[in-house]
Protein backbone atom coordinates (compact mmCIF):
# COMPACT_ATOMS: atom_id res chain seq x y z
CA UNK A 1 0.00 0.00 0.00
CA UNK A 2 1.56 3.16 -1.04
CA UNK A 3 1.88 5.86 1.90
CA UNK A 4 0.05 9.46 1.69
CA UNK A 5 3.62 10.58 2.25
CA UNK A 6 4.57 9.19 -0.87
CA UNK A 7 1.45 10.04 -2.57
CA UNK A 8 2.21 13.86 -1.57
CA UNK A 9 5.98 13.53 -3.36
CA UNK A 10 5.19 11.96 -6.14
CA UNK A 11 3.39 15.57 -7.69
CA UNK A 12 5.79 17.33 -6.13
CA UNK A 13 8.50 15.58 -8.22
CA UNK A 14 6.63 15.81 -11.45
CA UNK A 15 5.53 19.48 -11.34
CA UNK A 16 9.72 20.22 -10.45
CA UNK A 17 10.62 18.16 -13.36
CA UNK A 18 7.95 19.82 -15.27
CA UNK A 19 9.39 23.47 -14.15
CA UNK A 20 12.72 22.02 -15.57
CA UNK A 21 11.91 20.59 -18.53
CA UNK A 22 10.26 24.65 -19.21
CA UNK A 23 12.92 26.54 -17.42
CA UNK A 24 15.11 24.39 -20.86
CA UNK A 25 12.73 25.38 -23.45
CA UNK A 26 12.99 28.77 -22.43
CA UNK A 27 17.09 29.13 -22.70
CA UNK A 28 16.79 26.79 -26.02
CA UNK A 29 14.27 29.42 -27.14
CA UNK A 30 16.93 32.80 -26.07
CA UNK A 31 19.69 31.20 -27.78
CA UNK A 32 18.20 30.79 -30.95
CA UNK A 33 16.31 34.29 -30.54
CA UNK A 34 20.00 35.23 -31.18
CA UNK A 35 19.93 33.43 -34.86
CA UNK A 36 17.56 35.30 -37.69
CA UNK A 37 14.25 33.73 -37.95
CA UNK A 38 15.61 31.23 -35.05
CA UNK A 39 13.07 30.70 -33.17
CA UNK A 40 9.96 28.14 -33.94
CA UNK A 41 8.79 25.25 -32.00
CA UNK A 42 10.52 22.20 -34.36
CA UNK A 43 13.77 24.04 -33.60
CA UNK A 44 13.76 24.36 -30.07
CA UNK A 45 12.33 20.51 -30.09
CA UNK A 46 15.33 20.06 -32.67
CA UNK A 47 17.92 21.62 -30.01
CA UNK A 48 16.68 19.52 -26.79
CA UNK A 49 16.83 16.65 -28.67
CA UNK A 50 12.56 15.63 -28.75
CA UNK A 51 9.75 15.01 -31.19
CA UNK A 52 7.74 17.92 -31.48
CA UNK A 53 4.56 16.04 -29.56
CA UNK A 54 6.59 16.06 -26.64
CA UNK A 55 7.20 19.70 -26.67
CA UNK A 56 3.62 20.12 -27.12
CA UNK A 57 2.93 18.20 -23.73
CA UNK A 58 4.86 21.81 -22.50
CA UNK A 59 3.86 24.28 -25.11
CA UNK A 60 0.79 24.28 -27.05
CA UNK A 61 1.48 26.31 -29.44
CA UNK A 62 3.84 29.08 -30.72
CA UNK A 63 1.74 31.82 -29.36
CA UNK A 64 2.34 30.18 -25.68
CA UNK A 65 6.10 29.22 -26.92
CA UNK A 66 6.49 33.36 -27.10
CA UNK A 67 5.15 34.24 -24.20
CA UNK A 68 6.60 31.59 -21.63
CA UNK A 69 10.09 33.19 -22.91
CA UNK A 70 8.90 37.11 -23.11
CA UNK A 71 7.83 36.50 -19.70
CA UNK A 72 11.14 35.11 -18.50
CA UNK A 73 12.94 37.94 -20.47
CA UNK A 74 10.58 40.53 -18.55
CA UNK A 75 11.40 38.84 -15.42
CA UNK A 76 15.47 38.87 -15.82
CA UNK A 77 15.15 42.76 -17.46
CA UNK A 78 13.34 43.47 -13.49
CA UNK A 79 16.47 42.04 -11.65
CA UNK A 80 18.48 45.12 -14.02
CA UNK A 81 16.35 47.50 -12.98
CA UNK A 82 15.99 47.13 -9.50
CA UNK A 83 19.86 47.40 -9.99
CA UNK A 84 20.05 50.83 -11.71
CA UNK A 85 17.57 51.83 -8.99
CA UNK A 86 18.87 50.69 -5.76
CA UNK A 87 22.42 52.50 -7.25
CA UNK A 88 20.62 55.35 -5.81
CA UNK A 89 18.55 55.52 -2.61
CA UNK A 90 16.85 58.10 -1.32
CA UNK A 91 16.82 59.97 -5.09
CA UNK A 92 13.76 59.12 -7.11
CA UNK A 93 14.59 61.50 -9.46
CA UNK A 94 18.24 59.23 -10.15
CA UNK A 95 16.50 55.82 -10.18
CA UNK A 96 14.24 56.78 -12.94
CA UNK A 97 16.80 58.41 -14.94
CA UNK A 98 19.11 55.41 -13.82
CA UNK A 99 16.25 52.96 -14.66
CA UNK A 100 15.57 54.66 -17.91
CA UNK A 101 19.19 54.32 -19.12
CA UNK A 102 19.63 50.84 -18.12
CA UNK A 103 16.33 49.85 -20.22
CA UNK A 104 18.22 51.38 -23.23
CA UNK A 105 21.49 49.87 -22.57
CA UNK A 106 19.57 46.10 -22.03
CA UNK A 107 17.51 46.99 -25.50
CA UNK A 108 20.36 48.09 -27.99
CA UNK A 109 22.49 44.70 -26.49
CA UNK A 110 19.83 42.63 -26.64
CA UNK A 111 17.76 43.97 -29.94
CA UNK A 112 15.86 40.03 -30.21
CA UNK A 113 15.08 40.00 -27.27
CA UNK A 114 13.53 43.56 -26.80
CA UNK A 115 11.78 43.02 -30.16
CA UNK A 116 10.12 40.05 -28.55
CA UNK A 117 8.84 41.57 -25.75
CA UNK A 118 8.02 44.66 -26.32
CA UNK A 119 7.82 45.22 -30.24
CA UNK A 120 5.74 41.58 -31.14
CA UNK A 121 1.98 41.22 -32.08
CA UNK A 122 2.02 37.62 -30.76
CA UNK A 123 3.00 38.77 -27.15
CA UNK A 124 0.67 41.30 -26.83
CA UNK A 125 -1.78 38.97 -28.48
CA UNK A 126 -0.93 36.32 -25.85
CA UNK A 127 -0.94 38.77 -22.93
CA UNK A 128 -4.39 40.09 -23.88
CA UNK A 129 -6.04 36.76 -24.16
CA UNK A 130 -4.15 35.68 -20.61
CA UNK A 131 -6.02 38.98 -18.78
CA UNK A 132 -2.26 40.99 -18.52
CA UNK A 133 -0.23 43.83 -20.11
CA UNK A 134 2.95 43.45 -21.89
CA UNK A 135 5.83 44.14 -20.56
CA UNK A 136 4.10 44.13 -16.88
CA UNK A 137 6.83 43.60 -14.68
CA UNK A 138 8.52 46.41 -16.75
CA UNK A 139 5.70 48.81 -16.37
CA UNK A 140 4.86 47.75 -12.76
CA UNK A 141 8.62 48.95 -12.42
CA UNK A 142 8.79 52.26 -13.37
CA UNK A 143 4.79 53.28 -12.67
CA UNK A 144 6.53 52.65 -9.27
CA UNK A 145 9.35 55.27 -9.87
CA UNK A 146 6.94 57.44 -10.79
CA UNK A 147 4.83 57.58 -7.90
CA UNK A 148 7.79 57.64 -5.93
CA UNK A 149 9.07 61.04 -8.00
CA UNK A 150 5.56 62.13 -7.74
CA UNK A 151 5.83 61.81 -3.77
CA UNK A 152 9.05 63.68 -3.28
CA UNK A 153 8.07 66.31 -6.27
CA UNK A 154 4.45 66.69 -6.26
CA UNK A 155 4.00 67.97 -10.20
CA UNK A 156 0.61 68.37 -11.49
CA UNK A 157 -1.37 66.03 -13.10
CA UNK A 158 -4.73 65.97 -14.66
CA UNK A 159 -7.93 65.22 -12.77
CA UNK A 160 -10.56 62.71 -14.86
CA UNK A 161 -12.23 66.20 -15.54
CA UNK A 162 -9.21 67.22 -17.58
CA UNK A 163 -9.12 63.96 -19.51
CA UNK A 164 -10.21 63.34 -22.66
CA UNK A 165 -12.85 60.92 -21.98
CA UNK A 166 -11.18 58.64 -24.69
CA UNK A 167 -7.71 58.84 -22.73
CA UNK A 168 -10.36 58.00 -19.54
CA UNK A 169 -11.70 55.16 -21.04
CA UNK A 170 -7.83 53.84 -22.74
CA UNK A 171 -6.56 54.02 -19.08
CA UNK A 172 -9.58 51.98 -17.26
CA UNK A 173 -9.42 49.71 -19.49
CA UNK A 174 -8.09 46.08 -18.17
CA UNK A 175 -5.67 45.52 -21.37
CA UNK A 176 -3.88 48.55 -22.84
CA UNK A 177 -0.61 47.77 -24.83
CA UNK A 178 -0.15 51.34 -24.43
CA UNK A 179 0.20 51.30 -20.57
CA UNK A 180 1.91 48.27 -18.81
CA UNK A 181 -0.16 49.32 -14.97
CA UNK A 182 -2.64 50.25 -14.03
CA UNK A 183 -3.63 53.12 -11.69
CA UNK A 184 -7.12 53.98 -9.95
CA UNK A 185 -9.22 56.46 -10.14
CA UNK A 186 -7.76 58.95 -7.83
CA UNK A 187 -4.73 59.30 -9.36
CA UNK A 188 -6.33 58.15 -13.05
CA UNK A 189 -4.50 61.51 -14.54
CA UNK A 190 -1.12 60.48 -13.12
CA UNK A 191 -1.44 57.35 -15.10
CA UNK A 192 -1.86 59.89 -18.33
CA UNK A 193 1.28 61.26 -16.95
CA UNK A 194 3.19 57.56 -17.15
CA UNK A 195 1.67 56.64 -20.49
CA UNK A 196 2.96 59.88 -22.25
CA UNK A 197 6.43 59.36 -20.29
CA UNK A 198 6.03 55.69 -21.37
CA UNK A 199 5.46 57.07 -24.83
CA UNK A 200 8.70 58.63 -24.87
CA UNK A 201 10.85 56.23 -23.60
CA UNK A 202 9.70 53.24 -25.22
CA UNK A 203 9.31 55.52 -28.24
CA UNK A 204 13.23 56.82 -28.34
CA UNK A 205 14.40 53.53 -27.36
CA UNK A 206 12.34 51.18 -30.52
CA UNK A 207 13.91 53.99 -33.16
CA UNK A 208 17.36 53.43 -31.73
CA UNK A 209 16.93 49.62 -31.42
CA UNK A 210 15.56 49.60 -35.30
CA UNK A 211 18.10 51.99 -36.86
CA UNK A 212 15.39 54.88 -37.38
CA UNK A 213 17.83 57.13 -36.45
CA UNK A 214 20.83 58.86 -38.01
CA UNK A 215 23.47 56.53 -36.62
CA UNK A 216 25.61 59.15 -35.25
CA UNK A 217 22.74 59.97 -33.61
CA UNK A 218 22.36 57.11 -31.73
CA UNK A 219 26.02 55.95 -31.10
CA UNK A 220 25.77 59.74 -29.28
CA UNK A 221 22.32 58.90 -27.16
CA UNK A 222 21.94 62.85 -28.57
CA UNK A 223 18.19 62.04 -28.58
CA UNK A 224 18.06 59.34 -25.90
CA UNK A 225 19.46 62.32 -23.37
CA UNK A 226 17.11 64.99 -24.77
CA UNK A 227 14.45 63.06 -23.89
CA UNK A 228 15.40 62.21 -20.55
CA UNK A 229 15.74 66.06 -20.02
CA UNK A 230 12.74 66.94 -21.41
CA UNK A 231 10.22 63.86 -19.25
CA UNK A 232 12.44 65.83 -15.99
CA UNK A 233 10.42 69.11 -16.88
CA UNK A 234 7.32 67.36 -17.19
CA UNK A 235 8.03 65.11 -13.73
CA UNK A 236 9.23 68.15 -12.04
CA UNK A 237 12.68 68.15 -11.57
CA UNK A 238 14.07 70.01 -14.07
CA UNK A 239 15.75 72.31 -12.00
CA UNK A 240 18.18 69.48 -10.70
CA UNK A 241 19.40 68.40 -14.39
CA UNK A 242 23.00 70.51 -13.37
CA UNK A 243 23.38 67.69 -10.83
CA UNK A 244 21.76 64.82 -12.61
CA UNK A 245 23.46 65.68 -15.90
CA UNK A 246 26.93 63.51 -15.48
CA UNK A 247 25.30 60.49 -13.66
CA UNK A 248 22.92 59.89 -17.11
CA UNK A 249 26.92 60.45 -18.58
CA UNK A 250 28.50 58.31 -16.50
CA UNK A 251 25.86 55.12 -16.42
CA UNK A 252 25.24 55.38 -20.48
CA UNK A 253 29.10 55.10 -20.60
CA UNK A 254 29.40 51.83 -18.80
Amino acid sequence: MVSQATQDVVPTRRARQRQATLDEIVAVSRELLKEPNGLSLRAVAQQMGITAPALYRYVSNYQDLVYLVADDIDADQLVRLTAARDLHPDDPAAQILSAGVAFRQWALTSKEEFALVFANPITAKSLEERDEISGSKTGEFFADLLERVWTKYQFRFPSVDELDPDVVQALREPFSAAIPCRFPDEVLGLGWVFMRSWASLYGTVTLEVFGHLDPQIIKSGAMFRTMLEDQAQVLGFGDELPRLRPLVLEEMAR
